[in-house]
């Protein structure tokens, strides 16, 4: 399995070595929705998806899911997703719909995940499995942030749907959390071509552009 019981780790099926070049990767593109932003606190998942990106291509293989947050969602947060207490109800709770995300990225080989202001994310995922006294180990991962910071280092719009625009990419509905990773994905391709105009043409390259301790944890499988 993808996750283990606490203590134990996992590896990804697909290790790609640092000189793959970056039109021979695969990654899976993903995000999360929640009742608010204190993850480590009241605030629980209620949406998961993600989009696989082969190479430098946004494929059809897709995941998402509402997750059951054991939670009233604030009117706010309705609000911004458009997600209601009614569909979260019906769907599972965190530690299935995880497990049911691990998956997904088992089955398409993913290389490892990447997600636009994706830390956020990643501690979503830690929280859910802390409550359940779980843990996993985390894969490489790359923040698009971080590659828009090497291309234009005075860009500061955290905003999604401004970085789409402004590389004329695909934008799909807003704070849904399958609609906001596949605008991530296509941002991504985008800025994977970028990056090659630039002469990254590497894994190596790309991390070393985004973040040194991705190096590492590569360097240790």
């Amino acid at each position: 399995m993808f996750w283990k019981k606490k203590n134990m780790h996992y590896k990804l099926d697909h290790q790609p070595p640092l000189d793959t070049p970056l039109s021979d990767l695969s990654f899976t593109v993903f995000d999360t929705e929640t009742t608010g932003f204190a993850i480590g606190g009241k605030d629980r998942m209620i949406e998961i998806g993600a989009v696989h990106v082969e190479g430098l291509e946004v494929t059809d293989l897709t995941f998402q899911t509402y997750v059951n947050p054991e939670r009233e969602i604030p009117a706010n947060i309705i609000e911004l997703t458009g997600i209601e207490q009614h569909q979260v109800n019906q769907g599972p709770k965190a530690l299935e719909a995880i497990e049911q995300f691990f998956t997904f990225i088992e089955n398409a080989k993913s290389g490892g995940w990447v997600g636009h202001y994706l830390s956020f994310d990643v501690m979503v995922i830690k929280k859910e499995l802390q409550r359940e006294k779980r843990s996993f180990e985390q894969p490489l991962y790359i923040d698009t942030l971080d590659i828009i910071g090497y291309l234009n280092p005075s860009w500061d719009m955290r905003d999604l749907a401004n970085y789409a625009r402004t590389f004329n990419t695909k934008i799909y509905e807003r704070h849904s959390a399958l609609g906001d990773a596949l605008t991530t994905a296509h941002l991504f391709v985008e800025l994977l071509l970028h990056l090659q105009d630039r002469g990254k043409t590497t894994l190596a390259d790309l991390v070393q552009v985004t973040d040194i301790n991705n190096k590492n944890r590569i360097l240790q499988f």
